[in-house]
């Protein structure tokens, strides 16, 4: 409908003047048809409109929150000079009723009338029987209270000379407190072109621009097809999206995760228009209505969305979990670590670190201070503490429960030396000389067992923790002073906070808590793959309705860690950055809520920087107020559904004129009524979403 409007805006038949193109642009944008009254006061802010009984039967009702266009230009004409102020319109909200002067008289008069028919059901106060003509006609004129959302002009396109250009201004250029202006109610062409207009100066190159359906103009929960808005689609532009903050609200089953799912369509198409764009999109998916097949969806789901355009999944789709799921079997990436693989030691022991970070405990703070990451080739002694601290940190992971991928492959005796082993063997502390004997026995050894191996760990322990009283004091002064020695203690500082975990039981069982995250037979680090994924532009969705809460909140954070550090590296390097979308369902169970100041936080971080990396994020919940502030400060786009209580709507009050909808949120239920400010539109618009399908059609 609003191609009506573009072919009239670039039609240049017989060498027409701006002028003319003008004319012809108003006469379709300024439906005549659609008048329904005149302006009566106007300030900066607000307008009073007079209506009357007939033309707004005429034009379908005007509901509250509609739209109306006032203007001084007339719609039969054939010429309208662009650069004259008057040659625009003025793009109104209706708010609420507004009196007129003589608005108590006409009370009055409805009164009286109304007594006269009182007790006569087939009668109304209004018919010609109770109430003349003229009387009907002068009480038929009633007043609107409009919110001023901005001007509509036309000017020439610097970019095509010759050419006339739409734009708007979110304000008036003037005060016309004595200029009388008509007033017009848009539907159709008009109205299209109004609720999908975007701001040239935040999506550069129009030509290029890539627009979605959304879904239908709404304005009220009574939606009538009378009103003649039912038909009028509105668009989403993805590039709004991109490396932005987008926030959808609203009470549970009002259409969240339909419109999540719809944005996240719209990003994916873009592979499919011409010079297509790939975005990487990553999905957490709290309840696991993406990465399945459920009956919300016609027994499909997001992860199917590679179907309709013709590629191939695993080109195009990944789907990971904590655990497998039955029906994704052959796809599903568990996100899991090899704990003990040498490429994952730091890795697995940050993800251990994470599970233990809250703990007091001394020897536990220790712990976690102790880092993996392997020395200088070149450095022979380090290389031999640092294989040292390696095969007693796998030890502790043997004892704490992590599968062991094979025994162990190291010559254990090259990692002790003879001189440690004679020590042991030669101990005074004669209650513990056998199990030191016993120990040294199994350091002896070529490959012993992974369980005796802890066993002789702890033992080893004892045996440095009692100094003199063991003979390790003795074995360590003769260690130091050999020729060519470094003056370094054979146990350094890392290799006893490992060896400390073996004396305390509760020092394994807490580090067991990490165990869901590993495999034996894994090859890569989860994170880095996702990344790569989202690399190659591919729609990640992480399946989170299995598995403990703690464990997917961490695994999230450090695959966000992963996204945001690599795209931070590539910004810092001069290069420019993965272009990637996230989103959160559930966003309370992931971002830090408004009582949480921690800037340091991975999303706040994202929220706050992610833009120079292009990193955007789309978050959906229940109530505005669990989510942080410096999150809803650098928020964009918003998609707001029914919420139930002022607390949420006081603050939603804080974000561009969702005050005007106020009412409206709090009263209306609908499922998929929901009331958008997209970037690069200027004003907010009540939509009805269309529902989600794989193929991108309506269901």
């Amino acid at each position: 409908m609003s191609d009506e409007l573009d072919k009239a805006m670039a039609r240049a038949v017989g060498g027409q003047s701006l002028e003319e193109k003008s004319g012809a642009f108003f006469r379709k944008f300024l439906q005549e048809g659609q008048y329904v009254g005149e302006v009566f006061s106007i300030a900066y802010e607000t307008a009073l409109v007079q209506i009357h009984d007939y033309q707004r039967r005429q034009v379908g009702g005007i509901p509250a929150l509609s739209f109306l266009l006032a203007s001084r230009v007339k719609p039969a004409d054939a010429v309208v000079n662009p650069a004259e102020e008057d040659s625009s319109a003025i793009l109104l909200r209706v708010m609420d009723a507004a009196e007129l002067p003589d608005s108590k008289q006409a009370v009055s008069v409805r009164v009286e009338t109304a007594r006269k028919v009182s007790g006569e059901t087939g009668q109304h106060w209004d018919n010609p029987d109770a109430m003349d003509a003229d009387t009907r006609v002068l009480l038929g004129y009633a007043g609107v209270r409009c919110r001023i959302l901005g001007t509509f002009f036309l000017e020439e396109d610097d970019n095509k000379p010759g050419e006339i250009a739409l734009r708007f201004g979110s304000d008036i250029s003037n005060y016309y407190p004595n200029r009388g202006l008509k007033v017009y109610k848009p539907v159709g062409g008009a109205l299209e072109r109004i609720v999908n207009y975007v701001r040239a100066s935040d999506l550069a190159d129009m030509s290029s621009v890539v627009s979605v359906p959304l879904g239908l103009v709404r304005y009220a929960s009574t939606h009538r097809k009378g009103q003649r808005v039912d038909d009028v689609q509105t668009n989403i532009h993805p590039a709004d999206l991109l490396a932005q903050k987008s926030a959808v609200f609203g009470m549970t089953r009002m259409g969240k995760s339909n419109t999540m799912k719809i944005i996240a369509q719209s990003v994916y198409n873009l592979r499919l228009e011409s010079g297509g764009q790939r975005i990487g999109q990553i999905i957490f998916d709290a309840n696991g209505e993406y990465a399945n097949e459920n009956v919300q969806d016609n027994q499909n789901a997001l992860k199917n969305i590679w179907k309709a355009s013709g590629y191939k999944r695993e080109d195009e789709v990944a789907t990971y979990g904590i655990v497998e799921h039955p029906n994704d079997r052959p796809h599903r990436r568990l996100m899991r670590v090899n704990f003990y693989r040498d490429e994952d030691l730091q890795i697995g022991k940050e993800i251990i670190d994470s599970f233990v970070a809250e703990e007091t405990a001394k020897y536990l703070a220790n712990f976690r201070d102790v880092r993996l990451e392997p020395p200088s080739e070149n450095d022979h002694s380090a290389q031999i503490r640092h294989k040292r601290r390696v095969l007693c940190y796998r030890a502790l992971l043997n004892k704490a429960g992590f599968a062991a991928p094979g025994n162990i492959s190291a010559k254990t005796s090259r990692l002790f030396g003879a001189d440690l082993l004679a020590a042991m063997r030669d101990s005074p502390d004669e209650g513990r000389a056998r199990d030191y004997n016993r120990a040294a026995k199994i350091f002896a050894e070529e490959s012993p067992q992974w369980g005796q191996m802890v066993e002789a760990l702890t033992i080893l322990r004892d045996f440095v923790a009692k100094g003199d009283k063991s003979g390790y004091g003795a074995f360590n002064d003769r260690y130091m002073s050999r020729p060519g020695a470094s003056g370094d203690l054979w146990a350094d500082d890392s290799l006893k906070k490992i060896l400390e975990m073996f004396s305390y039981p509760n020092g394994s069982r807490l580090v067991g808590r990490a165990a869901i995250y590993h495999s034996e037979t894994a090859g890569s680090d989860y994170a880095d793959d996702v990344y790569d994924d989202l690399r190659q532009g591919k729609l990640v969705i992480i399946d989170q309705s299995t598995g403990e809460p703690d464990i997917n909140k961490a695994a999230a954070d450090r695959v966000m860690w992963k996204i945001f550090r690599g795209n931070q590296e590539l910004f810092r390097d001069g290069e420019p950055p993965h272009g990637i979308l996230v989103y959160v369902e559930e966003a309370h169970n992931q971002l830090p809520s408004e009582k949480e100041a921690d800037l340091k936080d991975v999303w706040v971080r994202t929220a706050k920087e992610g833009a120079k990396f292009q990193i955007g994020m789309v978050y959906a919940t229940q109530e505005v107020s669990t989510i942080q502030r410096n999150i809803l400060k650098n928020t964009a786009n918003w998609f707001i559904g029914h919420l139930n209580n002022t607390d949420e709507t006081r603050e939603l009050r804080k974000y561009y004129d969702f005050a005007d909808f106020e009412q409206s949120i709090l009263r209306a239920q609908d499922k998929g009524f929901l009331r958008i400010k997209t970037l690069s539109n200027p004003f907010v618009v009540p939509v009805q979403v269309r529902l989600f399908s794989v193929d991108g059609g309506e269901e």
